[in-house]
């Protein structure tokens, strides 16, 4: 299928203990440009989210946002340091023992004791996160690779229409060449007819320069390499995939074949047709840059 650069995507889910957002949308680029906007707990997939983006999308200038809430409560857990504990234990006895006092150490005082009892965040299972991420990921992925893939149809047909019309002039052109050349050997041959007063023409000479004229406003070549350009893109555009950078390729030398069609042209109405080729041709390269 063909597809467009431009696309949207997003994907939304809650559950009861979280909520995620992923929304992706991308623009016209020559290569492909990933720039990534998450919360900082998701920074350790940056290279993750970028190799599964890649078996999507191959080029455009892509933004991706990502926002997530955890709606359970913070996994906390009480950390008791046994060895500290020993230690301020110890130290109450020699305490006691220094000064003839009573030991009246309970465990909530102990408790208090600075870091004898310490609450810690429970380690984030990143397997399951991942799992969570890829998935939403995923989803928006595809929803984004649907609106490029619609886009993409438009421009195909939009692109295989002017492509019709450009085999057209070509068929026109190429029509007319004849005629031109029988045109201006008439016209030499009245023109020298006129300043000879009647007398006799040398068919030779005429032929002579009615033969250097051809050489110098044939077309033929320009034109066959313009209907192959055009039966190549209309197959790559029917065969879809990636294609953009070899569409753009063969639209210079169509551009290239059209110029020169045009710089040979010693004719008003070929001219006209080779204008209007060159801007057929102008129209296919610009929506080009919008296919994949």
């Amino acid at each position: 299928m063909l597809k467009s650069m431009t696309g949207f995507g997003r994907y939304e889910t809650v559950t009861d203990q979280y909520k995620i957002s992923v929304e992706m949308k991308a623009v016209n680029h020559r290569y492909l440009d990933l720039s990534i906007k998450m919360p900082k707990k998701f920074n350790c997939f940056e290279a993750s989210i970028r190799t599964l983006l890649k078996k999507y999308i191959h080029r455009g200038k892509v933004d991706l946002f990502i926002s997530y809430e955890d709606y359970t409560e913070e996994n906390l857990c009480l950390k008791y340091n046994s060895g500290l504990a020993a230690e301020y234990m110890a130290a109450f006895q020699k305490m006691a023992e220094q000064f003839q006092i009573e030991n009246n150490v309970t465990v909530s005082s102990l408790a208090r004791c600075p870091e004898v009892l310490t609450m810690e965040q429970e380690p984030e299972d990143e397997e399951q996160l991942w799992k969570v991420l890829s998935e939403g990921i995923e989803q928006a992925a595809q929803k984004f690779v649907e609106t490029r893939t619609a886009e993409g149809e438009h421009l195909k047909e939009d692109m295989l229409g002017k492509l019709d019309y450009m085999a057209e002039l070509v068929g026109l052109i190429e029509k007319r060449s004849p005629k031109i050349i029988e045109e201006y050997r008439k016209k030499l041959t009245d023109k020298i007819w006129e300043l000879l007063n009647g007398a006799a023409v040398d068919e030779s000479r005429i032929a002579a320069e009615v033969t250097i004229y051809a050489d110098k406003t044939c077309t033929d070549e320009e034109m066959v390499r313009l209907k192959s350009h055009i039966e190549s893109m209309k197959k790559k555009l029917i065969a879809g995939g990636s294609i953009g950078r070899e569409l753009d390729f063969i639209a210079q030398e169509m551009n290239r074949e059209a110029n020169t069609t045009l710089s040979k042209a010693n004719d008003l109405e070929t001219a006209d047709q080779a204008i209007a080729l060159k801007t057929e041709i102008e129209k296919v390269r610009e929506q080009i840059q919008n296919i994949e």
